[in-house]
């Protein structure tokens, strides 16, 4: 019998652009349902970075905290990653290129993918979203963000390509979050440039969407959809 993967999203990005921010969900919990992953952590402060079965922080300040089980995220996904295709990235490309390469091994456009890419990159953009109050809108936090290049830098991208269909749940397309291997930069990818490496795609069979439900906050909240997809848009 062939082993179902399955993506556990914590909340939708769409409640995170409206501002709901609190922290609902332990980093214990979470890790129980993936080995890799992407999220925030409550007050939207900094990235999550789920890798290996551990939880990261990258921080505003530029500094990168392993967290404990205790700590609470307000959105997440994670997945037990398993790679269908592994291929050897042996010459340098921008993000863009890696990217359609990884995409001409889909079997389709319809299927959420989980992503690995362990390297060495001459150029790496990231930007960690800073705490903020429940209430703003994410788009806004967005505007003043940290961002940090770091030149020559070995690490792992982990992430979530997400279908189109999906856009709101998620973003569509890629979501993706950096650590580097001696755990002290990371964040939200925005660019980056690899020479070399090694690219996993995993297959994922099903979406496991759960939600704050003792939060009255998210329960009664008033979203504008279109909105918030616009926001998504510009936000990410």
């Amino acid at each position: 019998m062939t082993e179902i993967t399955q993506l556990f999203q914590y909340n939708t990005l769409g409640a995170l652009m409206a501002g709901l921010y609190e922290g609902t969900m332990t980093i214990g919990e979470l890790l129980k349902h993936g080995n890799l992953g992407i999220g925030t952590l409550d007050s939207v402060d900094g990235e999550l970075i789920v890798l290996d079965g551990k939880a990261y922080q990258a921080k505003g300040d530029k500094t990168i905290v392993e967290l404990t089980d205790d700590i609470k995220v307000p959105y997440a996904a994670v997945v037990p990653h398993q790679a269908e295709v592994v291929f050897k990235q042996k010459f340098t490309a921008s993000d863009k290129e890696l990217e359609d390469r990884i995409e001409s091994y889909f079997d389709g456009q319809n299927l959420f993918r989980s992503i690995k890419i362990t390297g060495e990159f001459p150029k790496m953009h990231v930007r960690m979203i800073p705490r903020a109050k429940s209430g703003t809108r994410f788009v806004e936090v967005s505007q003043n963000q940290p961002e940090y290049t770091e030149e020559n830098v070995k690490g792992t991208i982990v992430g979530i390509w997400t279908p189109e269909m999906f856009h709101g749940v998620s973003v569509a397309g890629y979501h993706l979050h950096f650590i580097s291997e001696d755990f002290t930069f990371g964040g939200h990818v925005l660019d980056f440039i690899i020479d070399n490496g090694t690219v996993e795609i995993g297959a994922i069979d099903q979406l496991n969407q759960s939600f704050p439900v003792q939060d009255r906050k998210f329960l009664f909240a008033d979203l504008d959809i279109e909105a918030l997809k616009k926001d998504i848009d510009v936000a990410e």
